[in-house]
């Protein structure tokens, strides 16, 4: 086993151990990871994307916003998050639209990296249903991405998207997704003691969301010629490259819950209660 293979697996046990443990335990230190990712998140997009090069004065205030939506999640009221990041995109639109050296990707990194923290928090919750609902999102997630890349492999066939991500293909897509459907249900199952065609259905729009996660990922390192989105993780490149398709499956599952809230007039709805119909 080679030192690049070892680094890569020791520093996945050590993510996915202390990833787990803030699952489990919920609360603060859920919250900690989730705020983390936000900055992280957002220090990975504005390198990639050069904002601290293009526009200075955006950038600092797009820091600043991410600041207060970390704190927020850490330390202050749920409800108060979406309005302080939805101001925050707002006001750095305005910024791109009014000034020359002004760039979309800012509003898009306010909104990536800040919803990649809420929607974290909003699908944990403070209850077991919480806990379960995350680990439904890993399930998904997570047995998308490994069987799509052996099923890929083993069977190969027409890529996904080739100009994209050249490595990706149709069988290894569709593969995953039925992985991710087949665990996500297992475990809804084992939790729930039922099987819904609910829930597998909305472990297939997580199971795509992921992918096209991953896609998206792809596109930016592409477009700025960027291999990876930083070494902060050993033998793995950075947060972005890790938690790609979990963020757009974390953003799938908040904002469908949010959507459905909105019109069935459940405004208490909870993510939990909307992915297992509860």
């Amino acid at each position: 086993m080679g030192t690049e293979l070892k680094q890569r697996i020791l520093s996945a046990l050590v993510l996915a151990a202390i990833v787990i443990y803030a699952t489990w335990m919920g609360g603060f230190p859920f919250r900690v990871v989730a705020a983390l990712i936000t900055i992280l998140v957002y220090y990975e997009w504005s390198t990639i994307t050069r904002l601290g090069e293009r526009d200075f004065t955006g950038h600092a205030f797009a820091w600043l916003i991410i600041g207060l939506v970390a704190g927020n999640i850490l330390f202050g009221d749920d409800s108060m998050s979406i309005p302080l990041m939805g101001g925050g995109v707002i006001t750095a639109a305005l910024l791109t639209l009014l000034r020359r050296s002004g760039t979309w990707w800012l509003p898009g990194g306010i909104v990536y990296a800040g919803l990649s923290g809420i929607s974290l928090v909003a699908i944990r919750g403070d209850n077991q249903a919480g806990l379960v609902a995350t680990l439904f999102v890993f399930a998904v997630v997570w047995s998308t991405d490994i069987f799509a890349y052996f099923v890929g492999r083993a069977i190969g066939g027409p890529k996904l998207a080739p100009r994209i991500s050249p490595g990706k293909t149709w069988s290894g897509a569709i593969g995953g997704t039925i992985a991710g459907i087949i665990a996500a249900s297992a475990l809804a199952g084992v939790a729930f003691s039922q099987f819904a065609i609910w829930t597998a259905a909305i472990a297939l729009v997580l199971s795509i969301a992921s992918q096209i996660g991953d896609l998206f990922e792809s596109f930016i390192k592409r477009r700025f010629g960027v291999k990876d989105s930083s070494r902060l993780i050993p033998g793995h490149g950075g947060v972005m490259d890790r938690v790609d398709g979990l963020v757009f499956a974390c953003f799938a599952a908040f904002l469908l819950t949010l959507a459905h809230a909105a019109l069935t007039g459940h405004v208490d709805e909870s993510v939990a209660a909307f992915l297992f119909g509860l």
